[in-house]
């Protein structure tokens, strides 16, 4: 095909759809199964259905295995084909593995209809809203794409509200002396990474991959660059998993004594030299932090704590600090407001917590 020159053909016809047409590797001329609303939906159509007879999956639609396309081989190659993180592609195929292909794996994917989703939805993940929301919103992602490739005539995953679950629990946030008590609790090798990531509100997989070239203590500032993630027994560096995630966190100048002590003694040497290394070298494992840190918040009367709670309890601080909508998504590495939100909701009403410890303190 000549450079610039487009693949297959779209018409428009009288009733103002568009119909997508294509000479297919059997040199016959083949239209798609539906029309479209638009004509870059045709042209999308034509895309995908072009990039299958270049990697030799292209199917005779007119054929009985086009007909009878099963889910599960078209899920897998539609987790394979979407270019997924690591540790999105893990997530999305342990679903499909543990909560979707035993009910869908050999059912067509036309045989599929409402009330059969509606039962399966039903009995997924019992006790379990969040993962329910997550398999039911990969299936209808699925559906989708086979909408638009023209082997289903509608997506029958249609459940209102079910993409989505109610949080079940709330955000924890330490006081100050709690949050004295679990770094005095940690070995000293780990009270840094505590405060790193409760004031710079930074995560996990972000800490354990910062490096000494990302730490300029001279300007107070960590660049977060790449994080380190674990799918599937392997160790992966990657980049944040949105472009707001890769952005400079201003270090609280108080902060700035305990990092310097760190870099001294526990630091690995050179630009590349990890800030917080496993006791061998390495990524620090989260199974190696959570040996020191679960003892450490049991002593620090938290038992309920998670790691993941420090850095919204930093994003907490920041709001109650006065960081306004903008300034908490850029430090926190948000692409969108909607937990910004929460912490400032959140700020708000721990603000009038400390005016209700204010009166109590006043004289009558």
């Amino acid at each position: 095909m000549p450079r610039g020159t487009e693949w297959g053909a779209v018409d428009r016809l009288p009733s103002g759809r568009y119909r997508a047409r294509y000479t297919g590797p059997d040199h016959r001329r083949h239209t798609a199964p539906t029309t479209f609303t638009a004509k870059k939906s045709a042209r999308a159509w034509l895309n995908r259905t072009h990039a299958d007879i270049q990697a030799d999956r292209w199917v005779d639609p007119e054929s009985a295995e086009a007909v009878d396309t099963m889910f599960g081989d078209y899920a897998r190659r539609w987790v394979d084909d979407r270019g997924l993180k690591p540790r999105t592609k893990a997530h999305y195929a342990n679903l499909l593995d543990k909560r979707i292909l035993p009910t869908w794996e050999s059912v067509p994917l036309t045989a599929i209809t409402p009330p059969a989703v509606r039962a399966w939805h039903a009995s997924v993940a019992p006790g379990k809203a969040t993962t329910r929301a997550h398999a039911y919103s990969l299936v209808r992602a699925i559906m989708q794409t086979a909408l638009g490739d023209g082997l289903i005539e509608r997506n029958p995953v249609n459940i209102r509200g079910a993409g989505t679950s109610k949080r079940t629990s709330r955000t924890k946030v330490l006081e100050a002396g709690e949050l004295a008590a679990l770094m005095d609790a940690m070995p000293d090798r780990f009270r840094a990474l505590v405060a790193v990531s409760t004031w710079c509100a930074l995560r996990f997989g972000e800490a354990a991959e910062l490096r000494r070239k990302d730490v300029d203590l001279r300007n107070r500032v960590i660049r977060v660059r790449r994080g380190v993630v674990r799918a599937n027994g392997e160790v992966i560096v990657t980049t944040p998993k949105s472009d707001a995630g890769i952005r400079d966190v201003a270090i609280p100048e108080r902060l700035v004594p305990a990092l310097e002590a760190h870099l001294k003694a526990h630091a690995q040497p050179g630009r590349e030299g990890l800030i917080f290394p496993g006791a061998h070298g390495g990524h620090l494992a989260p199974s190696a932090l959570y040996r020191e840190f679960y003892p450490a918040r049991e002593a620090a009367g938290r038992p309920d704590l998670r790691w993941h709670d420090l850095r919204h309890s930093g994003a907490v601080f920041a709001a109650l600090s006065g960081a306004n909508l903008r300034e908490l998504m850029g430090r926190l590495g948000h692409s969108t407001p909607q937990a910004a939100l929460r912490y400032q909701h959140i700020a708000a009403g721990r603000d009038a917590e400390i005016a209700a410890k204010l009166s109590d303190m006043m004289p009558a």
